[in-house]
């Protein structure tokens, strides 16, 4: 091979020797490039599956079982959805490309992403020191050394790039998600109001390292457009009081930017509530159409004033409604229906609820708009009755209900309505069970006024995501009873032990505080744990922004 060589070199021209050796060097440039180019380690590549919370909690969490005596086993929330599980978002954009994608890696070990600098890209770099150490680039990749130590030949070019807005936002989402993943793994924060601790979490830490984030970077961007009463308005003193009382709140909050440029989500700021209030006739043929047109030209309104809509085909924008008639408006503009988080107390399955994306949300009813007189209740002790319920007969479910057991049983008080002398709220600090029956509707306050006088709610709902349960484990501290299953009502409530009814009622006396409405708000209270919600789904999407096809 050596003489072979020799020979050539001899024989050949200089021409002919110059490309004979320019075309190796060619190659292995090439093989270079090619080669580094398949394992870039930028920040935003795509390279990313769903979260599952149990994951990053480190395992499914071994909690009590909260129907019997207390025996340990997996506890499973309702209707089949995994425990912190932010499921896969797939949504179809038309003519365009995706407009977002799911942004976690929970199962590899990683570090967070190095903070994103705005640098302007320059057409060259100096050169380097003889000698200097390997540097990091912005996308997290090595930069080598030149070996050049005679400094004869011109350096490469390195571009850096320039991050938008939208680029550095959805970085510091990732570092949040990471912390999240984490948190596992570390000892768990100190915490001068509230550390979340028992089995009516699904996983403590996890919770509690995503409310600290959540403090920390959330922003929401609230559209100003719109005018009372319809928007930037509420009911604060009835069963939609979450509704209004959630709008009023935000407005004032810390989380609120009036920038869009740093907002992590838009808050479309309509009140159903309201809209059914002044818009709705039951007079006309098709009295949807009204309703459905206000929130449908409202969101042409924003859609043409400002690109964030458009950028993520509502994806990164939420609405919030307590009224039966939520889902149903909802359906104004498919994207709202299909893409937007919408914050919902109805939030029933069978009619189009997605709790991977969607946020159930408490029925409260205010009086007045405060909690006065409505916390608080006896100890276990003092509650002689065994099991309370006074409603209309509406709906499915409460039918059966009455016909089983409406004045069969002393320890079984159901009621259709109670006698004026008769206080609903002191029934419910006399119960052990207070019992959740769905109406026309699956949302209801009764769980709610269970929680606030002490009474162990008793859920008959079909189809229903219970409030924050992304969160909370509500088998820990609530009975369920399926539908086919009220003629045993007694026998069920009957054989849960005195120990565990006692651990119920505790645990529900604890996470009432989420719960709550509170004038200003306190940290982990309902509006808190709404926001909180709405954090995790929008941290379950990574938006790359619309381009034509």
């Amino acid at each position: 091979m050596e003489r072979w060589v020799c020979i050539w070199w001899k024989k050949s021209s200089s021409s002919t020797r110059l490309l004979g050796l320019m075309v190796p060097l060619i190659a292995a440039s090439l093989l270079v490039v090619f080669g580094s180019s398949g394992s870039s380690g930028g920040l935003f590549s795509s390279n990313y599956h769903p979260l599952v919370w149990s994951s990053i909690a480190g395992g499914q969490p071994v909690l009590e079982n909260s129907n019997n005596g207390g025996s340990d086993s997996v506890e499973k929330p309702m209707d089949g959805v995994e425990p912190w599980d932010l499921q896969r978002r797939v949504g179809d954009v038309g003519e365009t490309e995706e407009a977002y994608s799911h942004d976690y890696v929970p199962n590899q070990s990683v570090t967070p992403p190095l903070a994103v600098e705005e640098i302007e890209s320059t057409a060259q770099e100096q050169s380097l020191e003889k000698g200097k150490s390997s540097k990091t680039s912005t996308n997290g990749s090595a930069v080598l050394p030149f070996s050049n130590e005679t400094d004869t030949r011109p350096l490469h070019l390195r571009i850096i790039r320039k991050f938008s807005n939208l680029e550095r936002l959805e970085a510091k989402l990732q570092q949040a998600r990471t912390a999240i993943r984490d948190a596992h793994m570390r000892n768990q924060s100190q915490d001068q109001d509230y550390v979340p601790a028992g089995p009516m979490y699904w996983s403590t830490k996890a919770f509690h390292r995503s409310y600290l984030e959540m403090e920390k970077h959330f922003k929401v961007f609230v559209y100003e457009e719109g005018e009372h009463p319809i928007f930037h308005n509420g009911p604060c003193g009835s069963i939609y009081s979450t509704e209004g009382g959630f709008i009023y709140r935000l407005e004032i909050s810390k989380f609120r930017t009036r920038d869009p440029e740093r907002a992590h989500i838009f808050f479309l700021p309509f009140s159903v509530a309201s809209i059914v209030h002044f818009i709705y006739d039951r007079g006309t043929t098709d009295y949807w159409r009204p309703m459905k047109l206000t929130v449908s030209d409202y969101i042409h309104l924003l859609a043409g004033k400002y690109p964030y809509w458009n950028r993520s085909l509502g994806v990164d924008h939420f609405m919030l409604a307590c009224h039966d008639w939520g889902p149903e408006l909802s359906k104004s503009v498919p994207e709202l229906f299909k893409n937007s988080v919408r914050a919902l107390c109805n939030a029933n399955t069978s009619e189009g609820f997605d709790p991977s994306k969607d946020v159930s949300i408490p029925e409260i009813n205010l009086p007045g708009g405060r909690m006065n007189g409505l916390i608080g209740g006896p100890s276990p002790s003092r509650r002689r009755i065994l099991v309370f319920y006074a409603g209309g007969v509406h709906g499915p479910i409460r039918p059966i209900l009455l016909e089983h057991w409406e004045n069969k049983d002393e320890d079984v008080q159901i009621h259709r309505y109670l006698p004026k002398s008769v206080s609903y709220l002191q029934m419910m600090r006399k119960s052990k069970y207070c019992v959740c029956p769905s109406g026309y509707e699956v949302a209801s306050p009764r769980m709610v006024e269970a929680l606030y006088t002490g009474c162990v709610p008793v859920i008959i709902k079909d189809h229903y995501i219970a409030p924050f349960s992304d969160i909370l484990n509500w088998k820990s501290f609530a009975v369920e009873i399926p539908v086919e299953e009220i003629p045993n009502l007694k026998k069920i409530l009957a054989g849960i032990s005195t120990r565990q009814y006692i651990r119920m009622q505790r645990r529900g006396i604890q996470v009432r505080r989420h719960f709550e409405f509170n004038s200003p708000p306190k940290r982990y209270d309902v509006f808190h744990m709404i926001l909180h919600s709405i954090w995790l789904r929008r941290l379950n999407v990574r938006l790359h922004g619309v381009k034509d096809s």
